[in-house]
């Protein structure tokens, strides 16, 4: 009886005892929660990992794509490229160029464009056609007898300036 006794007095099942039964099972709670928690923050990180090395994988695929698109382009847009498949399609170097001003005179050598075989268009002298006439003046009608006296011109003034349509602040 006597270990009974020391054991009693080692873990009193009094009073004392009951009242650290729910700071236990708190305890023991929050420190599973807490751990579960972390278990499901880890999944969902490595989950995220995944996700971002399969992003990462598919950008350098499209990049590479990108890449290889672009080098098609730049071939095809090379000028002996498009010079080959312009002939290729029956297109012939143009002529000198000429421009037309606003006014409607012509500014440079208008030239046809030669048909025919590449290298024949390129060696060969294009004919320059005449310069169309100048129009002829329209006949002038008689001047008046009497001469009008000249006014001085008015300069125009700006219209006066129109309130627009708004919100009335209501």
């Amino acid at each position: 009886m006597i270990r009974g006794g020391r054991l009693g007095r080692l873990l009193p099942l009094g009073p004392l005892g009951t009242r650290r039964t729910p700071f236990v099972l708190l305890t023991v709670l929050l420190l599973g929660s807490g751990l579960i928690s972390l278990l499901l923050l880890n999944s969902s990180l490595n989950q995220g990992s995944f996700e971002l090395s399969r992003l990462q994988r598919k950008t350098t695929e499209l990049t590479d794509e990108q890449q290889a698109l672009q080098q098609e382009v730049d071939q095809l847009a090379a000028p002996d490229a498009l010079e080959r498949r312009a002939r290729e399609m029956g297109l012939v170097p143009g002529g000198p160029p000429a421009f037309l001003n606003p006014d409607g005179t012509v500014t440079g050598q208008p030239a046809p464009a030669a048909s025919g075989d590449a290298t024949e268009a390129d060696n060969t002298a294009f004919t320059v056609p005449a310069p169309p006439p100048p129009p002829s003046p329209a006949p002038v009608a008689p001047a008046p007898a009497a001469p009008v006296p000249q006014q001085p011109k008015a300069v125009p003034s700006a219209p006066p300036p129109t309130a627009l349509p708004g919100p009335t602040g209501r």
